[in-house]
């Protein structure tokens, strides 16, 4: 999996788009500490959450996305939700089964118009997507085309444990068949004191096979509680690690 001449190194000023190796990876967890460093390092952060399915339906409110709220709370967003999230689904399907089902397809022109106003107000934005890249928007694009037409470089959020290797070289295997930019990998939920020899020798393999730097290690942190809005620092610390490496604080 040698880089070729083709790849360029990202550029991560406008922001990052933050992708998963699967599902429950915590891809929202991952996202919003970074939306909150930036944030409390001065920057002015957009945040989205341009699809989400498994939405709770709320009296008088609709069709709710927690992952999009806890996001607008740790970027403080003067957005709506429905800015933040446009395409909302109740089932916990992938967006093209979810949108088959209900008979309404993704409006892709809503994404994009919620994309534009949040980022003319922003000096960065923080997009999470949905499932990993290749998991279908509908026939004829996935998630990988919605990270593509967003133009940030990914963070690729894996699991710490045995397994993690294959879905994490797979998935930047996609990225750079797509060309697309890879900020760098974080594995989530690492767990020292019960680690086994797979966890401890997965961020090695992984940058020695992907020709990446290291993955940043997060620990998995009882502090954290994304239904209540709160972050740990033993997750907010090697975050902050991470965007002083990509120089974006």
């Amino acid at each position: 999996m040698a880089r070729s001449s083709r790849h360029k190194s990202p550029d991560v000023s406008k922001g990052l788009f933050v992708t998963g190796t699967d599902t429950e990876v915590g891809k929202t967890v991952i996202a919003g500490g970074l939306a909150r460093v930036l944030h409390d390092a001065g920057r002015r952060v957009g945040v989205m959450k341009p699809i989400a399915t498994g939405c709770p339906r709320r009296p008088r409110v609709g069709l709710v996305s927690p992952d999009a709220e806890f996001l607008a709370h740790c970027a403080d967003a003067p957005e709506t939700l429905d800015e933040i999230n446009p395409i909302r689904y109740a089932q916990p399907l992938a967006p093209s089964v979810a949108a088959r089902r209900t008979r309404k397809p993704v409006d892709h022109a809503a994404i994009r118009r919620a994309g534009d106003r949040i980022r003319r107000r922003a000096d960065l934005m923080i997009v999470e997507g949905i499932g990993g890249l290749l998991v279908p928007i509908d026939d004829a694009t996935c998630v990988a085309d919605l990270a593509a037409e967003f133009a940030l470089p990914l963070v690729i959020v894996a699991r710490a444990g045995l397994g993690t290797i294959n879905h994490t070289l797979l998935t930047i295997e996609a990225a750079r068949s797509r060309d697309l930019p890879i900020a760098g990998i974080i594995l989530n939920g690492y767990r020292p004191d019960t680690a086994t020899l797979a966890e401890e020798t997965n961020p090695e393999v992984i940058a020695r096979h992907s020709r990446l730097p290291l993955p940043t290690i997060v620990p998995h942190d009882p502090a954290t509680d994304p239904a209540r809005g709160r972050i740990g620092p033993a997750v907010l610390h090697p975050l902050r690690q991470f965007l002083s490496n990509l120089k974006m604080i």
